[in-house]
């Protein structure tokens, strides 16, 4: 084994490069090449010595030569590739048929011999940026992976058993075909749990182990949505420095779920209609075009038919996606679904940060009940963990709610007694809540009440309430 390895005179990546190449001096022409762009270099003349350098060098790639003095390059490169090394086969002439096999085991790229230098440098930068997206996609799969895990629409209430029905039945819907999968929109106010909808939609079909890309229309700058959404290839925009896929591509066969789709500027919008009915997409600055896979499931908090009649978003992109449709309803429609989730998020909050579980008070369970919640769900949430984390009491109390311009009056407090209420019970509900809501102040629960501290006293003392 001939050690050749060379330490970069200039700054550069320091990517590990093993060589397994019994021709000498060939070997030394492609390491001093691969010193002077800044890679890290070993070489090897054999296959018993480019395995045992792979386990000392741990290479991030390697070139492998197919002809060798002890036998042929691809008895070793599915032990590279299992490593999780990216190869690049270089094959004589009259040797393709190598070079397809090898392709076929794993191989990242392959060059024929004799191989220009220049060309070698350009080849190992496309394996590099490959293999690092390839990690990315990975890595996006896991983690979409653990977020779809446990998802699930909470509720009993009519509103959400016909939500649930409507996703059993477009997943049943693609399970039993064979056809591009037709889009589906998800209408509903902020904060609804469209994006939850979406989730379990992409858990309801076959591909749930493929990819579920969630884009944010709305976050997205104006100038990088475009690149975002289909891609780009090196030097397509003056920031290009490398070829990448667009999410639309990420999203392989899976989901793409287009949040927000109001959003999108009618530019894009004709764009995104053409891989809708092509099935194309194509990168900023190329001229190639892929296949989409992907199934689309898109979501708007805005009237998308009021906004194709303002000209605010194309006629056609809405019928396109208008196929299946479903509502999300407000969480004013949903009844005790609201103390359901309060429940659930209270709950979810004390288990995450190791808190004791503590119920909600009557008043603030009541107070949960007659709230609006403007932002849905989402609202809901934040505000229950909120009380949950700032708490002091053995019961989460109105208070700790915080929710604006919201309060329940003693006399709201009585709206919904039990049958049979008498007076002498409303006015003992009415002088213990003015005394909570008061913190036990005597002389401020009166005031509210609007009688004396002696008038006060006086009905304390005939209810046998005690501060």
């Amino acid at each position: 084994m001939q050690d050749t390895k060379l330490k970069p005179t200039v700054a550069g990546p320091k990517v590990r490069v093993l060589l397994v190449e019994d021709e000498v001096i060939f070997a030394r022409a492609v390491a001093k090449r691969l010193q002077q762009a800044g890679y890290d270099c070993e070489h090897a003349e054999t296959l018993a010595d480019g395995r045992e350098l792979a386990r000392q060098f741990n290479p991030d790639l390697a070139l492998l030569d197919m002809r060798l003095p002890d036998g042929n390059g691809l008895d070793l490169l599915p032990e590279f590739v299992t490593r999780g090394v990216s190869v690049i086969s270089m094959t004589a002439h009259g040797e393709v048929a190598d070079a397809v096999h090898a392709m076929k085991l794993g191989a990242t790229d392959y060059l024929k011999k004799p191989v220009d230098l220049e060309e070698l440098l350009l080849t190992i930068e496309k394996a590099q940026a490959a293999t690092k997206l390839k990690h990315h996609l990975d890595y996006s799969r896991q983690r979409n992976t653990h977020a779809t895990e446990g998802v699930e629409l909470l509720g009993d209430s009519p509103a959400m058993s016909s939500a649930r029905a409507q996703i059993e039945r477009f997943a049943q819907l693609v399970a039993f075909s064979d056809a591009i999968p037709p889009t589906v929109l998800i209408q509903g106010e902020t904060g609804t749990g469209k994006d939850v909808a979406a989730r379990l939609l992409h858990l309801s079909c076959a591909n749930s182990d493929r990819p579920f890309v969630h884009v944010d229309c709305a976050s997205l700058p104006a100038e990088l949505i475009e690149s975002e959404l289909f891609g780009h290839e090196k030097g397509a925009f003056t920031s290009a420095q490398g070829s990448r896929f667009g999410l639309i591509e990420a999203a392989e066969d899976g989901t793409l779920f287009l949040d927000e789709i109001g959003e999108l500027p009618l530019a894009l919008q004709a764009k995104l209609l053409n891989v809708l009915e092509r099935r194309m997409v194509r990168r900023l600055g190329a001229t190639k075009e892929h296949p989409v896979l992907a199934r689309f499931v898109a979501a708007t908090n805005r009237d998308l038919h009021q906004m194709v009649l303002e000209g605010r978003f194309r006629s056609d992109l809405f019928y396109r996606l208008n196929v299946l449709t479903m509502n999300m309803p407000p969480l004013r429609e949903r009844g005790d679904d609201v103390l359901l989730l309060a429940r659930h998020f209270a709950a979810q909050t004390e288990r995450r940060y190791g808190l004791e579980p503590r119920p909600f008070s009557v008043d603030a369970a009541r107070m949960i009940r007659h709230y609006g919640w403007p932002g849905n769900v989402r609202e809901l949430k934040h505000q229950i963990s909120r009380a949950v984390l700032l708490s002091r009491e053995s019961q989460i109390m109105p208070q700790d709610l915080a929710l604006p311009g919201m309060s329940i009056s003693p006399v709201e407090m009585i709206r919904e007694p039990d049958s049979g209420v008498t007076l002498d019970t409303a006015e003992k509900m009415l002088i213990e809540n003015a005394l909570r809501q008061s913190g036990n102040n005597v002389s401020e629960a009166a005031r509210q009440l609007g009688i004396t501290r002696m008038a006060m006293r006086y009905r304390m003392e005939r209810h046998g309430i005690k501060p």
